[in-house]
Order: structure tokens, then sequence, then C-alpha cells
């Protein structure tokens, strides 16, 4: 038995809940110390002032533009890969492994290109003033042109993922979070010889510690596990395997822009009460990462489940795995608001001591995590129909959320309640959206599945 065959894990036997907790729960470090990221810039960058809190606020959306991407890939990837294993043909999946590395990093150097040279017209788009320009390029000047070293790490964790190996990611994802944050201080504020870079040292520490990360999956894909190749396969073996990762990853990749898309305008309506609000909007956005990581613990291990049970034609597991899935993201989250709720004051204390920003960082508190529970249901439901290989409803679900009810209601319920009626229009698009999803879900397991399969 190869190297490689001695590291999956089947999925498509066993307890179903023991097995999603058991890959759930090293994702959850994993995917804190992913997500402190901007969490810990934005609190070391908090300390510089509220004109650099609120440039780093605006290049969330692009930021995030290049993380969709990404993302979007790796759905692909993992989809592909886990269904070969599911079939027993560990050939053809190491094949999508390989290919799905090399894709991934040519697209990010090609949206890294694009963004670099209009990322001004994108920020003054968004609202922000030209006075803010240079603020926000010390930080895009080296976040973006290194963004690529960031969708090589997302897109070889899900291979290993889709092998079953949620550990392993965890670990790197962590390890190169600590690095991040024992930079930061350093390369912001400076220390001995080393001088004070201000948001260009929030940047650089980022980057150095993508590098790490790089270079430990380097020797771990190609060296340790092979389970993928340092060269090409054939160009027939290429073609075929390269269309049928971006047949999901493409659309996919499409839905997870929905999200930077919708949140720059989010910003841009947010931007129309002033500098404030957008500071403490990006406060609220990047808490909501850390509020909802279970959810996106779960929706990274729930793909490489249902498409090793898809390829092992096991339907009534993944209807068993989605039922348990969304009853306990929506129980979860509910914890998650009062724990919230109660800690709101402190929280908005921990990131800035100016009234106005810390008034606006409670009531988006007090408002949004209502509907996480909801926004779950919806993360969930794209996760199982890109695994189910249905990426094109996946896409048309998000394009509905942000576009006919997130973004819509968010600036309806604006105009008639001011900024508080901005967070609950969009919170109210959750919700709508989430009922939607989950209809569509159930559908489309019962297309792969005997219809007396409840799921209910």
């Amino acid at each position: 038995m190869s190297i490689a065959v001695k590291s999956r894990q089947s999925l498509t036997s066993g307890p179903i809940g023991t097995i999603l907790t058991q890959m759930t729960l090293p994702m959850i470090l994993g995917m804190i110390m992913m997500f402190s990221f901007n969490l810990v810039d934005t609190f070391f960058i908090s300390l510089l002032g509220t004109e650099a809190l609120s440039a780093i606020s605006f290049t969330f959306p692009l930021t995030f533009t290049v993380m969709s991407l990404a993302i979007g890939l790796s759905i692909g990837t993992s989809a592909v890969v886990a269904k070969y294993i599911g079939r027993g043909d560990e050939e053809r999946a190491k094949e999508a492994s390989t290919i799905t590395n090399y894709v991934a990093i040519l697209l990010a150097i090609v949206i890294a290109v694009i963004g670099y040279f209009t990322m001004d017209q994108i920020f003054l788009a968004m609202g922000a003033s030209v006075e803010l320009l240079p603020t926000i390029r010390e930080y895009m000047d080296i976040w973006l042109p290194t963004s690529p070293l960031l969708v090589a790490i997302i897109c070889a964790n899900s291979v290993l993922r889709a092998n079953g190996d949620t550990r392993t990611p965890s670990l790197l994802m962590a390890a190169a979070g600590l690095i991040n944050a024992a930079l930061d201080p350093i390369l912001i504020f400076g220390l001995g010889p080393i001088p004070a870079m201000g948001v260009q040292g929030a940047a650089l520490a980022t980057t150095l510690s993508w590098v790490a990360g790089v270079v430990f999956l380097f020797y771990f894909l190609l060296i340790r596990h092979q389970l993928v190749s340092p060269t090409l396969p054939s160009r027939a073996v290429l073609l075929t395997s390269s269309r049928e990762m971006l047949r999901i990853g493409i659309p996919a990749s499409g839905a997870n822009m929905m999200t930077p898309l919708a949140a720059a305008v989010m910003t841009a309506i947010v931007a129309s009460y002033g500098e404030e609000a957008v500071a403490a909007f990006g406060v609220g956005s990047r808490l909501e990462s850390i509020a909802c990581i279970v959810i996106l613990a779960l929706s990274s291990t729930l793909p490489p489940f249902i498409s090793q049970n898809l390829g092992a034609e096991k339907p009534e597991r993944i209807a068993e795995a989605c039922r348990l899935s969304i009853r306990f993201v929506l129980l979860w989250q509910l914890l998650i608001y009062a724990v919230l709720a109660i800690t709101a004051p402190i929280i908005s204390w921990l990131f800035t001591r100016e009234e106005s920003v810390a008034n606006i960082i409670q009531t988006f508190i007090w408002i949004m995590p209502l509907s996480y529970g909801m926004q779950g249901v919806i993360i969930l439901c794209n996760s199982a129909l890109n695994a189910m290989h249905h990426p094109m409803s996946a896409l048309y679900l998000s394009a509905a959320r942000f576009f006919i009810f997130y973004v819509p209601l968010a600036w309806l319920l604006g105009n008639w309640l001011g900024l508080p009626g901005v967070f609950a229009g969009a919170a109210l698009g959750n919700l709508l959206m989430a009922w939607i999803s989950w209809s569509t879900v159930k559908r489309a397991i019962h297309h792969e599945a005997d219809p007396a399969i409840q799921i209910d």
C-alpha cells in the first residue's frame, strides 16, 4: 500500500455524528487561528487610531475576494478528490489534487495583478476618501502581491481534508496564526533595531506566516505523503481532471465572491453614516468570523464526508449528516448570541476608546448575531450542494441571498431606521434565505436518494 493510501481515512462507514465531531474539533482550532489573522491585525491597528482602523476596514472586501477564490477552488478540489477516494480510485484522486494546486496559484496571480492596478478605483467606489488611500495602500501593497501564498495554503489543506485528515490543516493554521500574532506588535510598533512600520507591519507579519505555511505544506504533500505530484500529468489527464474540478470550483468561487461583493456594497452603505460607522462595521465583520467559527469548521469537514459517501453511493448517510449539522448550528449559534450580547460593552472597549465607535459596535453585536444561526444554515447548505456536485444551485442561492434579500433589505430598513435598520435588514435577509437554502438541499438529497429517506 502506498504512503498516500495509508494517510487516507474512509468516511463511508461508522457513526456519522462521531466522524463529524472528530473531523470538526481540530478544524475549530485551525479556523480560530486562521481568522485571527484579521482580528489580531484589527486589534493592534486599532491602537494606531480611527483612521488606520477605518483604512483596514475598507480592505476587507478585496482581501476576502482573494480568499473566496481560494475557498471556491478548494471546494472543487475536495468534492472531486473525495469522490474518487470514495470510489477507491487512488490515481485519479492524486491527479485532481495535483492539478488544482497549479490552477489555483495561477488564478490567484491573475486576481492579484488585476487588484493591484485597480485598487484605488475599487476603494474610491466603496466610499473611501482620497486622504485615506495612502494608508490603505500601505497595507495592500504588501498583502495583495503575496496573496497567492494564501491561496496555495487553502487549496493544499483541502487535499488533506478530502483524504479525511483535518488534524494537519488545523495544526498548520494554528501555527501560522501564532506566528502572525507574535510578529504583529513587533512589526507594527517596532522593537529594538526593527522600525515601527504601522499598517505595513501588519501585512508583513501575515505574509511571513504564509511563507512558513507554504514551506511546510510543500514538504508534507509532495515528499512525506506524496498526495500531489511535483510535475503535471499528461495533457489528456490535465484537461479531463481540471475540467471536472473547475466545473465545481469556478461556480463555488463565484458563490464565495458574492460575500466580499456584498460586503463592499454594505461598506458603501455604512460609509454614508460616517467614518466611525465604517470603523465599527469593520470590527463587527471580523468578530463575525470568530462568532461563526464552528459553522465554518463544519462547512470544511462536511463536504469531504458528503463527497466520499456520494462516491460510495450511500445517500442515506448524506441525509443524516446534513440533518445533524443543521440542528447543531442552530442551537450553538443561539448560545453564541447570548455570550456576545452580554459581553458587548467589554468587546467594544477592547477595540476603541471613542464612545461613538463603541456604541455602534455594541449595536451591531446586539442585532446581527441574532441571525448567525440562519447564516450557518445557508453556509452549510451551500457546502452540501457543492459536495453533491450541484455547484450552480449553490451559486444561484448565493446570488439570491445577497442581491435579493441581504443587501436590499439592509438598504431599505436603513432608510427607515438608520444604521440599526441596516443591521436589522441584513439579519432578516439571512432568516428568509435560510429557509430557501434548506428546501433546496432537501430536494438535492432526494434526487440522489430513495424518496423514502426522511431528512426533515
